[in-house]
């Protein structure tokens, strides 16, 4: 039995009996004789395998130094995480890992029914793995019972503070003793992360492992970029040219994954969905069907982002890209996962490679852009296959001999070689054909400031008055002569004449390509001998000024009636404003001092 340091014996049963020869750098960090009953905040990237870190590390304070753990008839671990998928995952691998401890481990996740999970509660568990809102509903109903707990680990806590659990998680640590270790496994570790743990770890210490600084390095990144209206088609080509065990297309929508997964069932794929509109049990098949190999691709929303571990992951696409660059480095982290290689593909369309550049520069990820596979890529592909199926380079029975022989006779060696390779690519869907894909748009070299300082000036015989503007004063200048819009400079439209500047190197030929000084049929040019004077051009009649209002108060308006006009002078605050007439209602008071008003009668009408 392989020797681990600071791993419990019990503890260490299980590892040998799963094949593990070396811990990774996390699960040796926080197992140092140091840290045995230290708070932790540990830095840890997805796929370094992290669960079984946690579950190795408070192993010490569940046994005690016992092999064995007795009967409990309240939780003596609790282990929170943001998905339900996450959670029935961590508790598959602290299943197995604290099989020879006689460890009941119980799971209390959304989407599960209730009464099933109060039940094992009550039976007993010594570890309770679950996601916030359900484990919350568990304590509110006095179903779940925490005063007991030694240890509780939070799992991808930056994912629940971003999913917004923060009052779900303080409200069931506050449930907790306060003498319990407390661990906090995240990614990052932000500033909500670290006002979460002062409150609830007391003085933490902050692990960083080796392979969270160089991250995702058994991941292979490649940007395909390709046409607006072949994502789908170069999915398909990226598919059949890898050939992968498992892949993972990552879609932004439910919609888009629904589409997706029909037309990829549709193209011979062994496809299956995975999306938060999928009950619980969908989701577990989906991924089970991954595992044994029933299915290829798994095509889903985000939900699939943090914590699904496929050991035969070899290919993540990410047919929409991400919003964020944490997105993108928990896609990705799905493959290239325990010295696994993988590889992680972004689609791009040619309106998104600057998104794609700032993603990937965001993470700090060097991606090699290419083209998705062609058609005749995948069939080059298909044939290397082929040539190296052991089947093709094994050496032949004597019991197939005499039958080959006779095959051959028959048919003949081409006939036969046809076949097989008809026979090879039956199963397979054919590749697409890819259109070019445009690059994007290039941005423009700032145009060279062309000097002006010993310019020319020219007279054009339009202005305002004939609605001259530059938008057409410099084609009429360009579109018979030898000028370019560089060469013109300030244009200054007057009321029946507009002024050109224009390059010093450029009026001679100008003047020399007019007929008579006429650019138009009724527009004429006058080269000047200097600069214009301005000040001495002719005004538009626009801009001339209105008299200026006479002195004295405004004109009165006179009222219907005939009254005195209003005057505005009459207001002033020396002069007393007669006093309105009080309003009488109409009615006669009753003996208890209210106006009461009688039946409004009708005036009788008038004969004929």
């Amino acid at each position: 039995m392989q020797d681990f340091d600071g791993v419990v014996p019990a503890l260490q049963q299980a590892l040998s009996a799963k094949g593990y020869d070396t811990l990774t750098p996390v699960q040796r960090d926080v197992l140092k004789p140091e840290l045995a009953e230290a708070d932790l905040l540990v830095s840890a990237q997805t796929g370094s395998g992290k669960t079984v870190a946690f579950g190795m590390a408070i192993a010490p304070t569940l046994l005690e130094g016992a092999d064995r753990l007795p009967f409990a008839a309240a939780p003596l671990a609790l282990v929170i995480a943001p998905t339900r998928e996450l959670a029935m995952q961590v508790k598959g691998e602290l299943t197995w890992l604290y099989g020879e401890t006689g460890a009941r481990i119980a799971s209390c996740v959304g989407g599960m029914e209730p009464r099933t999970e109060r039940r094992a509660l009550q039976q007993g568990a010594h570890i309770v793995v679950g996601t916030p809102g359900r484990l919350r509903d568990h304590i509110e109903r006095g179903a779940l019972d925490l005063t007991a707990v030694r240890a509780t680990v939070l799992d991808e806590a930056d994912e629940m503070l971003d999913l917004g659990f923060r009052e779900d998680l303080e409200f069931i640590l506050g449930e907790a003793p306060d003498d319990r270790r407390s661990l906090m496994f995240s990614a990052t570790v932000p500033r909500g992360i670290a006002a979460l743990a002062k409150k609830f770890q007391r003085n933490a210490v902050r692990v960083t492992t080796s392979a969270a600084e160089s991250q995702h390095v058994d991941i292979e990144y490649r940007a395909l970029h390709v046409a607006s209206t072949d994502r789908d088609k170069a999915i398909v080509n990226l598919l059949r040219y890898y050939e992968p065990k498992n892949a993972l297309v990552f879609c932004a929508t439910r919609a888009t994954v629904n589409h997706m997964t029909a037309r990829f069932h549709n193209r011979g794929f062994s496809v299956v969905a995975l999306s938060g509109e999928l009950s619980q049990n969908e989701r577990t098949h989906a991924l089970q069907a991954m595992r044994d190999g029933r299915a290829q691709v798994c095509i889903a929303t985000d939900v699939a982002a943090r914590g699904i571990d496929l050991p035969d992951l070899e290919l993540v696409i990410h047919a929409e890209l991400p919003k964020t660059s944490e997105t993108l480095l928990h896609r990705s982290g799905r493959t290239g996962r325990a010295g696994r290689k993988g590889i992680s593909a972004l689609i791009v369309p040619g309106n998104m490679r600057r998104k794609a550049e700032r993603l990937l520069q965001s993470a700090k990820i060097e991606a090699e852009w290419a083209r998705p596979p062609s058609h005749d890529d995948v069939l080059r592909r298909d044939d290397e296959r082929l040539l190296s199926k052991p089947w093709l380079t094994d050496e032949i029975e004597e019991e197939d001999r005499e039958f080959a022989a006779d095959l051959l006779a028959k048919f003949g060696g081409e006939r036969i070689a046809a076949a097989l390779v008809r026979q090879y690519r039956a199963g397979r869907s054919a590749p697409e054909e890819l259109r070019e894909a445009s690059e994007p748009a290039k941005t423009k070299a700032p145009r060279e400031r062309v000097d002006f300082s010993d310019g020319a000036w020219i007279s054009i015989s339009v202005g305002r008055k004939q609605r001259a503007e530059p938008r057409w004063i410099i084609p009429m200048l360009c579109k018979t002569t030898p000028l370019t819009s560089q060469d013109i400079g300030a244009i200054r439209a007057q009321y029946t004449e507009t002024f050109v500047e224009m390059r010093a190197g450029a009026i001679d030929g100008f003047m020399a390509a007019l007929d008579n000084g006429m650019l138009e049929k009724t527009v004429t040019v006058t080269r000047l001998p200097g600069p214009p004077d301005l000040s001495a051009s002719q005004p538009s009649p626009d801009f001339k000024k209105k008299p200026p209002r006479k002195d004295g108060p405004k004109k009165g308006y006179p009222k219907k009636d005939g009254a005195k006009a209003y005057n505005p002078a009459d207001d002033s605050p020396d002069k007393p404003r007669p006093k309105k007439k009080p309003f009488k209602a109409k009615g006669s008071k009753g003996p208890d001092g209210v106006l009461k008003r009688g039946p409004v009668k009708k005036k009788d009408k008038k004969p004929g």
